[in-house]
């Protein structure tokens, strides 16, 4: 199928609100917030996350493992220091039915700034590695580049309508994709073209998540996995969901510039300056919805295209 009908996308929406109403947005908040809650190991500086009895998943979600990562480094640092930014790579695929194994190295700690190495461990073997830099709060010198001009979240198009206007996602995978998601999310693509390489997904959790500035930063650290080395793909007239395309992520650097509240809309707008080589460059700053940038992030990633036979 190449194309859906105007009654056949409706008729789809109606089934992805009824499949995403069924469950209680707490119930799935909550749950991505459980992953940041990470055990201690024998070992000082180390820490386990359970396995899962079940996944859907072929892999784990990188999102969750850069967000993990960095709420262990920021468990053995002092209190006061704030992540300002993280580097990591995507070593292996993970499983979610295995546990993880999470070791911190306290590479550098002084008055302002702190470092630490976090390496990923499954069934033995290095899955993932990150490095983040903490600071103390401090005044200097301040700019920014201005939000671009966008359409604000209730005049962009939600994440049921997305699913249910593209062909090539299939019944089964549509029930799985309409279930209710830790975000609400909105987005604004582009028709497709060689030019097109900007779009733009607004954001805010569909539940209440507390106040601690951490879980804050970690639900965004997870958010800033989620469409951005799609961007590679924009000028291709590509998606996720286009059949001969696999894809995935290479590495992931962020950059934390403010105060965060994932309870409050926030933008992705994302580009891509390059493409080559079954790879991509993707781009993405964050936005509060009143103008202010409060993260940066870059990824690089996979682009593996066959041509259907």
């Amino acid at each position: 199928m190449t194309t859906l009908s105007p009654e056949q996308v409706q008729a789809r929406i109606e089934r992805a609100r009824e499949i995403h109403a069924s469950v209680d947005a707490a119930k799935v908040v909550g749950a991505v917030a459980r992953l940041f809650d990470l055990k201690p190991a024998d070992e000082p500086d180390e820490f386990t996350f359970p396995a899962l009895a079940t996944t859907a998943r072929e892999r784990i979600f990188g999102g969750q493992v850069i967000a993990q990562a960095m709420v262990a480094a920021a468990r053995t640092v002092d209190a006061g220091k704030a992540v300002h930014s993280l580097h990591a790579y995507f070593l292996r695929g993970g499983d979610e039915t295995k546990p993880l194994h999470f070791r911190v190295h306290r590479d550098f700690d002084g008055r302002s700034f702190a470092n630490r190495r976090v390496v990923v461990r499954q069934d033995g073997k290095v899955i993932f590695n990150l490095t983040a830099s903490f600071q103390l709060p401090a005044p200097g010198l301040s700019h920014q580049v201005p939000m671009p001009d966008l359409l604000p979240p209730e005049q962009c198009r939600d994440f049921l309508e997305t699913i249910a206007a593209d062909p090539n996602i299939s019944d089964q995978a549509f029930a799985h994709m309409a279930r209710r998601r830790p975000f609400e999310l909105r987005n604004h693509r582009p028709p497709a073209s060689a030019q097109a390489t900007q779009h733009y997904q607004w954001f805010r959790v569909a539940a209440p998540v507390g106040d601690d500035p951490l879980v804050h930063r970690a639900f965004l650290a997870f958010a800033s996995d989620m469409g951005l080395l799609s961007s590679a793909m924009l000028p291709h007239g590509l998606n996720w969901s286009t059949p001969g395309l696999f894809s995935t992520s290479l590495d992931h650097a962020m950059w934390f510039h403010g105060d965060v509240r994932v309870d409050e809309w926030f933008v992705f707008v994302m580009d891509s300056d390059w493409t080559g080589g079954s790879r991509g460059i993707n781009r993405g700053s964050i936005y509060r919805r009143d103008g202010t940038l409060i993260a940066s992030a870059v990824q690089e990633g996979l682009l593996r295209y066959h041509l259907p036979a």
